[in-house]
């Protein structure tokens, strides 16, 4: 399992690499000024030729990637010609949100898409069937942006003053200042900065409440991201039962299974432990490739509930022609598909006994 872990990583660097040429041509590729769309009408000329000799911009391109590349072999993604912080600074703030809005929209698309393939699949041609079927159709067909404005109107707004109501928007709600675990736990002395994983894990904040047993946060956390994980989970749970359900559809098919009927073993082994576990392998794939998607696509989401992520970040810095937060947050989710395929391939070990990661 070493071995096979270590070949994946070690493969994944020429991917990696290639990322980085397409993510660093394209981005310079980008028509416009990145000066005169950082300052706008305060760019002279004098100030734009002063802020590319800055930002090494006035160099070959292939100087510009070289510097860029040595730079983040270091693990520094370099400073944002917008904000002039940090890229990595801007990832430990953002990226949490992200993490925490795909966490719990996976699990929503999981707990509900799963069980809803399986009934689908048993009952095959049932109205049951039909009406799953139905409505995963229409969950695939409906916009994001149109979903989650109608779950913010009516949670929000129409059942604002009822024991059904939800935030509409941000994290947590407004004045709520919740104490750092570093701090509770006295990792960090009060009053020293704390390091950079401490601050990143500190941000995600279900997992800060559930680390400083704080039930009001946690409560808090949650009700703040039913709405957007809904929103942008509705897609994903409606692929996954589609996928269950086809895929059980073909196991229930096999001879093994009617010859476990035919020995007396009641439905539920034979559904669960024998026919189900055989027909994961596509499932999970489907839930792999979908949690990478949810980390780099939920801009609209985040946009519609104002949630400040990597996806809403990373579009508002192409169009501000921010050339270092574009390579760093890419990098990042390359990162992550990488980690995400790896962890699927050793899934698959598990879950099929015929399949041997050597």
């Amino acid at each position: 399992m070493l071995q096979f872990i270590i070949r994946r990583l070690v493969s994944s660097i020429p991917v990696l690499i290639g990322i980085m040429v397409v993510t660093f041509t394209l981005a310079r590729a980008i028509p416009g000024d990145p000066c005169r769309s950082v300052l706008g009408e305060r760019a002279t000329d004098t100030i734009c030729d002063a802020f590319i000799e800055r930002n090494g911009l006035n160099k070959p391109l292939p100087t510009q990637f070289a510097i860029y590349f040595s730079n983040v072999i270091r693990g520094d993604f370099g400073d944002s010609l917008r904000f002039g912080r940090p890229v990595s600074d801007l990832l430990i703030e953002r990226l949490p949100t992200t993490l925490e809005l795909g966490a719990v929209a996976l699990s929503f698309a999981v707990i509900v898409g799963v069980p809803l393939g399986i009934i689908s699949a048993y009952r095959h041609k049932s109205i049951f069937d039909v009406g799953t079927m139905l409505g995963a159709n229409i969950g695939v067909s409906m916009p994001v942006f149109w979903l989650g404005l109608m779950l913010a109107y009516l949670f929000g707004v129409l059942l604002r003053d009822t024991p059904l109501a939800l935030p509409p928007g941000g994290r947590l709600t407004p004045g709520a200042s919740p104490e750092p675990f570093y701090l509770v736990w006295g990792l960090v002395a009060e009053g020293e900065q704390a390091g950079n994983l401490l601050l990143f894990l500190s941000r995600l904040n279900v997992l800060n409440a559930i680390l400083t047993l704080n039930s009001e946060l946690f409560v808090d956390a949650i009700r703040h991201l039913i709405l957007p994980a809904v929103a942008v989970g509705t897609i994903p749970m409606a692929i996954i039962a589609r996928m269950t359900r086809s895929s059980l559809l073909e196991v229930l098919s096999q001879d093994y299974v009617r010859t476990a009927r035919a020995k007396g073993l009641a439905e539920f082994a034979v559904v669960v432990r024998h026919a189900m576990s055989n027909s994961l392998l596509p499932v999970v794939t489907v839930i792999g490739l979908n949690f990478g998607l949810l980390v780099g696509g939920a801009v609209l989401t985040e946009t519609i509930f104002g949630l400040t992520g990597v996806g809403r970040t990373l579009v508002d810095s192409i169009t501000s022609r921010d050339y270092t937060i574009v390579q760093g947050f890419t990098v990042l989710l390359a990162i992550a598909f990488v980690i995400i395929n790896m962890v699927v391939d050793i899934l698959y070990g598990y879950l099929d006994p015929r399949i041997r990661i050597s």
